[in-house]
């Protein structure tokens, strides 16, 4: 029998990772991305003469990546450089109000003790085992498998698993679930921010968030070269396994054709047949029918209130003076509900934000460079994309992160102009998104269960991505392509004309 021929409309770690599974098995797989380069959300900008990450920092749930190389004959260390991190991240309030988390419980109750007291400190160990708890009852049942249902997700975790389930809350919100361990608000506003990893207000999502503080427990790393250098490796050993990625090409239309997948259409009129595509950019697009009708009742239509965060992002290259920056720190506003407030229901950019810096030239415990550093510097913002913040918000957004930075002792003396990215410049970036970063916002229980599996109702049809199920972020989009190319590896097996077909590389799907 022929080989089937599978296109993957995205080069985004999550249809990244869908290429290289499939191709490992030796499928005849097509990637094709609109942008001159492969990486997505996971990308770098040459400022000044030095490529500065504009996109995710943080490396964790490092055992994707593992079983992703692994799967396709290689190693995650002979591919990538990674450090491990012993110090998370910096936080800070005021200049005299400072707290660093570790990579050791031990180490990061000591400092909460020593910042807050010792009753807080017995409150974050309380915690620490709970986000465990909460990790540990989602990541077979939920983070490993498709999308469930709430009655699914019931089933999968059986009857001993019920009361664990009961136990993660998931009605309540994180940051009432939060005053359950941490009378400090400094505290609270600390381990709420954790929802903003999945583009989240801390007071409108699930406490089962809280399974992010045990993910960074588990290890934070860095890449060398950042992780657009991690996306460029995955892209390299798809190549090196057989997948051709094509960049410069924009699909302008999924084709159906008596109910099943045809192929694609580009935007020069080009067609290109295949029996399955994944759809591997935001769900949104799809509804919004920006990949033709035929696939737009396939994806999902996220109205702008019910959109995550976006971002303004500043990338310069700059001297830092008075505060010792990590490589990952974090100065927090003076009212965390009022900057919410601002950005959701307001749908404006918050006077006083709280602020988030890579240092990038930085290990973990603050060595680096005497002169001018690569910085990202980044605050919360609405995913109004339709919209154009003017010249003059952009610039006194700036004003307020660089005012929120001296409060905490930081000066920043840039060398030369920086980059600016805004909810605008995201959604012409990811269209259909609005500048939405992370997809459909995690508000709410249901909200979960919202995001579309892997599977679609159009055989042959598949989506991968940050959008879908099991949710946002570098782990969970890669988490993604791999449910998505376990799901079509599954259908081809389990379809008569497709049943025994013979792969390259002596594989068969029986």
């Amino acid at each position: 029998m022929a080989e089937k021929r599978v296109i993957v409309v995205g080069a985004g770690i999550g249809g990244l990772s869908t290429a290289l599974t499939l191709a490992a098995r030796g499928l005849d797989v097509t990637v094709l991305e609109r942008a001159d380069i492969v990486g997505g959300k996971m990308r770098a900008l040459p400022v000044g003469g030095a490529a500065i990450e504009a996109g995710p920092t943080v490396f964790t749930m490092r055992w994707v990546f593992e079983e992703l190389f692994s799967e396709a004959g290689a190693s995650l260390e002979s591919e990538v450089r990674l450090r491990a991190a012993s110090v998370l991240a910096r936080h800070a309030w005021t200049a005299n109000e400072r707290l660093d988390l570790f990579a050791d419980i031990d180490a990061s109750a000591a400092a909460v003790s020593a910042f807050a007291g010792p009753r807080e400190a017995d409150g974050y160990r309380r915690f620490c085992a709970r986000a465990a708890e909460v990790y540990r009852t989602l990541e077979g049942p939920f983070i490993r498998s498709d999308r469930p249902n709430p009655v699914e997700l019931g089933k999968r975790v059986g009857l001993t698993g019920i009361g664990d389930l009961w136990r993660i809350q998931p009605f309540a919100t994180l940051w009432s679930a939060l005053g359950d361990y941490f009378s400090d608000p400094r505290l609270r506003q600390l381990f709420g921010r954790y929802a903003t990893y999945c583009g989240a207000s801390p007071f409108a999502a699930p406490a089962t968030l809280m399974l992010v503080a045990h993910v960074e427990q588990a290890g934070v790393w860095t890449v060398e070269g950042g992780l657009s250098r991690l996306a460029r490796a995955v892209a390299d050993l798809a190549e090196r396994r057989g997948a051709r990625i094509r960049t410069g090409a924009h699909v302008a239309r999924i084709l159906i054709e008596r109910g099943r997948i045809a192929g694609v259409q580009l935007a020069d009129g080009e067609r290109i047949e295949s029996e399955a595509v994944i759809a591997g950019g935001d769900v949104a697009a799809l509804g919004a029918g920006l990949l033709g009708p035929d696939a737009a009742r396939e994806g999902d239509r996220v109205p702008a209130r019910e959109r995550s965060l976006s971002a303004v992002t500043f990338c310069l290259n700059a001297r830092a003076r008075g505060f010792p920056l990590a490589h990952h720190s974090v100065f927090f506003s003076s009212d965390y509900r009022a900057e919410f407030d601002a950005i959701l229901r307001g749908r404006r950019l918050p006077p006083d934000p709280t602020v988030y810096v890579c240092a990038q030239d930085r290990d973990d415990a603050g060595a680096g460079p005497d002169g001018p550093e690569r910085l990202l510097v980044l605050v919360n913002a609405p995913a109004d994309g339709e919209r154009r913040f003017t010249p003059q918000e952009i610039a006194a957004c700036e004003t307020s992160w660089t005012r929120r930075l001296a409060a905490c002792g930081l000066t920043l003396e840039p060398a030369g102009s920086g980059q600016a990215t805004t909810p605008e410049d995201f959604g012409k970036l990811f269209p259909g998104t609005g500048g939405a970063l992370y997809g459909r916002a995690s508000h709410g229980w249901t909200a979960t269960f919202k995001r579309p599996g892997a599977r679609t109702r159009v055989p042959g049809l598949y989506l991968a991505g940050g959008s879908v199920h099991p949710g946002p972020g570098v782990p969970l989009a890669a988490q993604s392509g791999r449910l998505a190319a376990a799901a079509l590896i599954a259908d081809l097996a389990s379809t008569p004309t497709w049943r025994g077909a013979a792969m390259s590389g002596g594989t068969s799907m029986r």
